[in-house]
């Protein structure tokens, strides 16, 4: 692990679910230290009791034995080390001082002002070490949102207008089949943690790290100019295709479904060569960039009519070999499968704690690579509060009675 880019570093991860999770996931894929601090009173992280299941049977919709594992915490739990502690008991704050005192990070995903009102938010922290960056991802921010200031991932995508971004118009919202919401906003807490790590190495102050579900996932459809589109009178919604893009989409071939992006000259010239119809390059039509957008209608069909009765393999080939950017339309199953990320590590096979590499089932990797360094996930979820012991007495120094004590009081 010396070799990893954040080797050294601890975190101290409060998180549950699936955006915090996801953080520290990242984390501790590029090397750090993260102690997950589970609650012993609710079964630890919600993630350990999503179906399915991973056993000794396979895959199970119910939990058949002891040691099954939910396939989230088989992904989400891994190069973890898990302790258990109840944030709420009095006595919980003594202990979890400790291991701010030995971390980098301390990441949470609780709702806005939880923190505060348990008493370990970034002000005691800060107290405590104040070298320490304290990350929170919540739905509406740290101010707080509508409502009781919950969210979940559909709430976000709804509020966020990623929803009528796809889908054409007249159609019902379309929900994004990833929980897009709860992905995007632990990439920007992770680069807001790193930021604010390399910022205290030079400070030697920490500080909090704020970071809005809502806001991440709308700051993306913002990249996207649908105030341009409304003022110029384009449709926002428009299926498989993008308004200022020309040809452009998804189109159905005789056996499959493919993407298609030609939008420059060059693409277009050898779509049109690929559809034996180089005569549509000189049609007024679409002889220009502009000229394309504003005729893409008539322009999709003529791809639609051409591919539709075509084998993709043939399509694909006739696209590839005319320098057109076309590719199969994959269901995930098979993508997840690719060689080329597997080979990369970006997506590597789940491996259960006691029954080993489970073949059949594939989770996200460190989709990153370094010149110089290594990074990836290579250990398997641990079982709720199997670290009590290495974390609490070999790095807090608590004695085996103390720990004894401690469980029978409902502190870990």
């Amino acid at each position: 692990m010396a070799d990893r880019p954040l080797a050294g570093r601890t975190v101290i991860d409060l998180t549950t679910a699936l955006s915090g999770p996801y953080a520290t996931l990242l984390l501790a894929g590029l090397g750090a230290r993260v102690i997950k601090v589970e609650n012993p009173l609710t079964g630890g992280d919600s993630s350990r009791n999503n179906a399915p299941y991973a056993g000794a049977d396979g895959l199970t919709l119910a939990r058949q034995g002891d040691d099954d594992m939910s396939v989230s915490m088989l992904l989400r739990g891994r190069n973890k080390q898990s302790v258990t502690l109840n944030l709420k008991h009095p006595r919980s704050r003594d202990i979890l001082a400790g291991l701010v005192r030995a971390a980098d990070i301390m990441i949470d995903n609780y709702s806005a002002g939880v923190m505060t009102r348990l008493g370990i938010g970034h002000d005691w922290a800060s107290a405590v070490n104040p070298r320490i960056v304290c990350t929170s991802i919540s739905g509406f921010g740290a101010q707080g949102g509508p409502g009781s200031g919950k969210a979940m991932d559909t709430i976000i995508q709804a509020l966020s207008g990623v929803m009528m971004t796809a889908g054409a118009p007249g159609e019902p919202p379309v929900r994004f089949g990833l929980p897009v919401g709860d992905l995007v906003a632990p990439l920007y807490a992770v680069i807001g943690t790193l930021a604010a790590v390399l910022r205290a190495d030079a400070t030697g102050r920490g500080q909090h790290v704020d970071v809005s579900m809502l806001g991440a996932l709308t700051s993306l459809v913002a990249c996207e100019p649908f105030d341009a589109y409304e003022t110029l009178g384009l449709p926002m919604r428009t299926g498989t295709t993008v308004p200022r893009l020309a040809p452009f989409g998804t189109f159905p071939a005789a056996d499959g479904w493919f993407a298609l992006c030609g939008p420059t000259d060059a693409f277009a010239r050898g779509l049109f060569a690929a559809m034996g119809r180089d005569d549509l390059a000189e049609d007024p039509r679409f002889a220009s960039r502009d000229a394309r957008v504003a005729n893409a209608g008539p322009l999709h069909e003529s791809v639609a009519s051409w591919a539709a009765d075509r084998p993709l393999a043939v399509i694909l080939d006739l696209l590839t070999r005319h320098g057109v950017p076309a590719a199969e339309v994959r269901e995930p199953g098979v993508a997840v499968r690719d060689p080329l990320v597997l080979e990369r590590e970006e997506v590597v096979p789940l491996e259960h704690p006691r029954h080993g590499r489970r073949a059949d089932l594939y989770g996200t990797g460190v989709p990153i690579r370094f010149s110089a360094s290594e990074a990836g996930l290579d250990r398997p979820a641990p079982a709720l509060g199997e670290h009590n012991a290495e974390i609490y007495g070999g790095l807090l120094g608590y004695s085996d009675d103390e720990l004894k004590a401690l469980a029978e009081e409902g502190v870990i």
